[in-house]
């Protein structure tokens, strides 16, 4: 088996993946195992209680379709948008060196536009919270 992960490892076709295919049997069988043996040696004491639906302890009053304030969306869509823009300097950190110049400046220009765009949605108000 360690000879056949070896010579696997050399190879640029098929065999190269042979490392990754048993990590992904060894993750789904343990997933597998896991949810059999849980299902088995778990309590399955059924009550009333158990049965009924959760809720948290609020009465529950009115419709559940009332307006919602647009900021919380706003808010939530703009940090992932940020956050998503600050993940994209991690492949950089990694091979600066090897980008060189070139490397850098790209980096800046993506740095410019993020900060336009953080300046832009500054102006417009967007992460002001007075209604």
């Amino acid at each position: 088996m360690f000879q056949l992960l070896q010579s696997g490892l050399n190879g640029t076709g098929a065999g190269s993946y042979l490392p990754v295919v048993i990590q992904i049997i060894f993750a789904v069988g343990l997933v597998a195992f896991l949810m059999v043996v849980t299902h088995m040696l778990g309590p399955k004491r059924k009550t009333t209680d158990k049965l009924q639906n959760f809720s948290s302890g609020i009465e529950s009053h009115g419709d559940a379709r009332h307006p919602m304030a647009i900021k919380y969306f706003l808010t939530a869509i703009l940090f992932v948008l940020f956050d998503v823009e600050v993940i994209f300097f991690y492949p950089y950190a990694v091979n600066f060196k090897m980008l060189g110049w070139n490397g850098f400046w790209a980096v800046m220009l993506f740095v410019a536009f993020f900060l336009c765009g953080f300046i832009y949605i500054i102006k417009k108000g967007a992460l002001k919270w007075e209604d």
